[in-house]
């Protein structure tokens, strides 16, 4: 639902000539100021018989009265003479009249509103007497003001959109607000992926005497080969000695046999035992070195290899954690810097009532939404609200006041004064609250002017 109702301007864009161009000229300041109600009279209109109201510049004028007596009638007469056709009652003319509805309204700024004759004409006479028409009327009447209602059935977000938009911050705060959500829902998201990596983290299982690196099977081979080539080399200076020692063996047989060759066997036979006592000695200081730890390495490496990467994996995964927890911080801090953000841009504009304010697209009065508020709060929020639409409308007004009780009635009343802003309402009361009362369709100690009677004539049915 759309609450928010234009008003048109005297002068349209585009016309040539605006016929009430010369009245707006003449009473120009008078209309700029808060106009009021000074007088109304209003006969046959619905329940309405006679009624003439004087209502209080400034504050409450209560119309009190039993039910079907006439209390709203007066409020849909001020509605249709000021606001136009579209606010004409469906069946205007009271039940059981032969004559038109007559309404007759003084503003203060000095026009003289009437509606009268057979088709309830529009006569609007300035204090001149020059002439004008609905679309004066419209440029200081605001809709909302004749239909309170309609602004106070509306949501609570149409609420404060109209309200936004009443103090200029509507879309900077929207802009805001659109922020702050996707700035949340990005902080969701992220806290949840942090609560998931945490609690990854500390399912994974942990080796505390596992080696940092995952160890690698060819260099520990190469070690081995290694080890392998040395105790090669020494085995082959084993076999060198071994021999040594068979050659010294076959020459001492060749010395028995060869007499003739024993020099130089014997020449032989020295070398040879100077080479094995070199060789022996050599061998004597070599330690073949254990392969055994390097083979169980080897065979151990998978499984080393897979607790490494376990730790790996559980390091990572709070490294993630912690990552995205720093994302969410942040997040957070932006999301209270953008309220502190808003809060502050509401409090820097000119709102209709002190502790009113919006809060995620929510009108809030006394920290309670307007689910929330209390009758006459909602009354006090829609009137201020409905002021502040148009300050050039000083009246507003309002239907089923006895949701107020008197103490709460009577703080309503000494605001209106305060804010200079005159209000017509109408309460299911008789008492003293009342500044008048309606019985019948008529004010109760007013003068009742007596009904036309009717005229028969021989033959007329």
């Amino acid at each position: 639902m759309n609450i928010e109702t234009p008003r048109r301007a005297a002068t349209q864009p585009g016309n040539k000539k605006n016929i009430y161009s010369p009245i707006i000229g003449q009473i120009g300041e008078k209309v700029k100021m808060s106009v009021k109600i000074n007088k109304l009279e209003i006969e046959n209109v619905k329940r309405i018989k006679a009624v003439k109201i004087e209502p209080t510049e400034n504050g409450l004028t209560v119309i009190g009265g039993k039910n079907n007596q006439g209390k709203t009638s007066v409020l849909d007469s001020i509605a249709w003479a000021l606001g136009g056709e579209n606010y004409r009652p469906s069946d205007a003319t009271r039940q059981g009249s032969v004559i038109p509805p007559n309404l007759k309204i003084v503003l203060n700024n000095g026009l003289i509103v009437e509606r009268k004759g057979k088709n309830s004409s529009l006569k609007v006479t300035d204090p001149s007497g020059q002439k004008a028409g609905q679309q004066l009327l419209n440029t200081f009447v605001e809709a909302l003001a004749l239909n309170l209602p309609k602004f106070m059935e509306s949501s609570g977000k149409e609420k404060a959109q109209t309200l936004l938009k009443i103090i200029g911050v509507g879309d900077q705060l929207a802009a805001m607000e659109q922020e702050e959500k996707e700035l949340y829902n990005e902080r969701q998201a992220i806290g949840r992926i942090a609560d998931q990596k945490e609690k990854f983290a500390k399912e994974q299982i942990y080796y505390p005497n596992a080696p940092k690196d995952l160890v690698s099977p060819s260099e520990l081979i190469r070690q081995q080969q290694e080890i392998l080539a040395r105790n090669g080399k020494n085995q082959r200076k084993r076999d060198k000695v071994d021999q040594y020692k068979r050659d010294m063996d076959t020459l001492s047989e060749a010395i028995k046999k060869l007499q003739d060759e024993l020099a130089m066997k014997q020449k032989a036979l020295q070398e040879a035992k100077d080479s094995y006592n070199m060789a022996f000695m050599d061998a004597q200081e070599l330690q073949d070195q254990s392969t055994a730890e390097l083979e169980e390495s080897i065979a151990d490496i998978e499984e080393i290899n897979r607790k490494v990467r376990a730790n790996l994996d559980k390091e990572k995964a709070e490294d993630d954690a912690r990552g995205y927890r720093e994302q969410y911080q942040q997040l957070t801090e932006r999301i209270e810097n953008l309220r502190n953000d808003k809060t502050n841009l509401l409090n820097s504009v000119d709102l209709p009532l002190p502790e009113l304010s919006v809060k995620e697209g929510e009108l809030i009065y006394k920290g309670q939404k307007w689910d929330n508020m209390s009758g006459s709060d909602r009354l006090k929020v829609s009137t201020a609200i409905v002021r502040k639409l148009n300050p050039e409308c000083g009246f507003v007004l309002m239907d089923k006041l006895e949701q107020m009780d008197l103490d709460t009635l009577r703080e309503f009343g000494q605001w209106l004064e305060q804010e200079g802003l005159q209000v017509i309402a109408t309460r299911v009361s008789t008492g003293g609250e009342c500044t008048i009362i309606i019985e019948d369709g008529y004010v109760v100690g007013q003068d009742h002017p007596e009904p036309p009677k009717k005229e028969w004539k021989a033959g007329t049915f």
